[in-house]
């Protein structure tokens, strides 16, 4: 049975100025008493008291600037978290906790990993964050900014694992060509591992992917092949569309009467023509159509 995540409670502690002024009324009554300690030693027991009280009452003070939040522990027992900007005392024991609220990046390093396929890649990811609720960034992880880094690296290598670099087929998301599906689904990863952590995540996405060295140059001659066979496919698509409209204005304006055999002979030379790499030179026949 996993622990239940700890509740942030606001809390709103007293104002720091009151408490100024009663330290300067502490501190001019110790520096009377001190004054009298010559003639009457017993004003060394309030001088003493007083100085005692002003140091504890002193330590009690904390600020808490913009985009920044305070956590108190009080004998190990959480008190609630400041959340609003200012000057402020509490009680001289207890324990505050700075924590940013702040917008972070986190820049992954170049994590080595396999693909869905078994080739192995490079990918790296940025994930911006924020804490957005200090009991459990600070309760219920050991150190939140470590925890952020650990898992992101985990959720970026079960991404890549999840997905082939390239080729995902029709129904398919691959790394390369799917990057904003491939953006949303890593978002949905960290939210779903950094919840525990009190981290929202604004903004995750691939800073960097590639086949691994090793395999680099043989991927980039299979990408190149299947680009020359699209290409190919493509002029041979256009080529054999325009043979045809070419045959249907030729019987539909009764130009040129042909029979089947010298069909096949022009439909073979105009695909001659227009899927060649280089000009082809044509061969003007100054006979009749058919020597």
């Amino acid at each position: 049975m996993s622990r239940p995540k700890t509740q942030e409670v606001p809390f709103a502690p007293l104002s720091g100025w009151p408490i100024v002024v009663l330290c300067l009324a502490l501190a001019a009554g110790a520096i009377v008493c001190f004054t009298q300690v010559k003639a009457q030693p017993l004003w060394l027991v309030p001088a003493l008291s007083s100085l005692l009280l002003l140091l504890s009452l002193i330590s009690g003070f904390f600020i808490v600037n913009p985009n920044e939040a305070r956590l108190l522990v009080l004998f190990g027992s959480y008190r609630g978290s400041v959340l609003r900007n200012g000057f402020f005392w509490t009680n001289p024991f207890t324990v505050k906790r700075m924590i940013s609220l702040r917008a972070r990046n986190f820049d992954g390093q170049k994590l080595k990993v396999n693909d869905l396929s078994g080739n192995p890649i490079e990918i790296a990811a940025v994930v911006v964050w924020r804490v957005t609720n200090t009991a459990q960034a600070l309760l219920d992880v050991d150190d939140y900014a470590d925890y952020v880094h650990i898992q992101s690296e985990s959720a970026v290598r079960q991404l890549a694992s999840s997905h082939p670099y390239d080729h995902a087929g029709e129904d398919g998301i691959s790394l390369r060509t799917g990057r904003d599906e491939v953006a949303r689904e890593l978002k949905a990863q960290l939210d779903e591992r950094l919840s525990l952590a009190g981290v929202d995540v604004l903004e995750a996405r691939l800073s960097h992917l590639a086949y691994a060295p090793e395999i680099a140059g043989a991927m980039l001659r299979r990408q190149q092949a299947d680009a020359v066979i699209s290409a190919r496919k493509k002029i041979v698509e256009g080529a054999v569309g325009m043979v045809e409209d070419a045959l249907h204005l030729l019987e539909k304006g009764k130009v040129l009467q042909l029979d089947e055999e010298r069909k096949a002979q022009m439909v073979s030379n105009l695909l001659v023509v227009l899927c060649s790499d280089s000009e082809v030179t044509p061969v003007v026949n100054t006979g009749s159509l058919y020597s």
